[in-house]
């Protein structure tokens, strides 16, 4: 369950739609092997040339179909809490892309996942498997850019222990949340391998509330000033 941004929530409606499953953290690489070795005695005709150098050829590692990367994890009321982006660089078998309200499939052809835990427990796994999943074009796709989120297992991360996670522009290098006592909670941006999709992730206590959420870049200038999260 989560109380979002309008973004979000928009793309979530969709992705109701979507029924199938997917595998968690999987990742898949093949390299080309070889051809098998002959045997040869001495008096047999060396190897012509071409087998010779299609043998030097080093093996070509293919890019993993699934790309899994760790956004944040630890301890937070006791429980353990991880927030993982996990790409899928072709839509996976069983999956069908949501259908838009004037009846058109929505556009994709690979699909971000954010699979979010609190106690051993996924949030939004009532949904079924592909919950919190999105279609996205490619590596690159900009969408997702700009979302953020707060989560929680209990009244639509309303209350109990939460997490905010964001999905910021390029330039913004951590995330700096202000509680109302004055602690604050500082997450870096982590970007997954081969793409353009990144996130920061923070744990929020239970009974805490918001003040503000701040996004900083490399430099330390602030970029963006949010006090609508409670």
């Amino acid at each position: 369950m989560a109380l979002s941004s309008a973004r979000k929530a928009a793309m979530a409606a969709v992705a109701v739609a979507a029924l199938g499953g997917v595998s968690f953290f999987g990742a898949s690489a093949s390299e080309a092997a070889p051809g098998p070795a002959g045997h040869a005695s001495s008096t047999a005709a060396p190897a012509p040339a071409s087998a010779v150098a299609e043998r030097s050829v080093p093996a070509h590692r293919q890019a993993p179909q699934v790309v899994t990367r760790v956004i944040g994890k630890g301890r937070v009321d006791g429980h353990r809490w991880s927030v993982a982006l996990e790409f899928h660089r072709t839509l996976p078998k069983g999956y069908a892309l949501p259908t838009l309200p004037d009846g058109a499939s929505a556009p994709g052809t690979s699909l971000l996942c954010q699979r979010m835990y609190i106690g051993g427990v996924r949030i939004d796994h009532q949904g079924g498997p592909w919950s919190d999943c999105q279609p996205v074009t490619g590596t690159n796709d900009p969408a997702p850019a700009g979302e953020m989120g707060l989560w929680g297992l209990h009244d639509k991360g309303l209350d109990g222990t939460r997490l905010m996670v964001a999905n910021p522009e390029p330039d913004v290098a951590y995330g700096l949340i202000t509680l109302t006592n004055g602690h604050q909670i500082k997450a870096t941006t982590v970007t997954v391998p081969g793409t353009t999709y990144r996130a920061w992730a923070a744990p929020i206590p239970d009974g805490q509330t918001i003040a503000a959420v701040d996004q900083y870049d490399d430099h330390h200038h602030r970029l963006t000033h949010d006090t609508n999260w409670h």
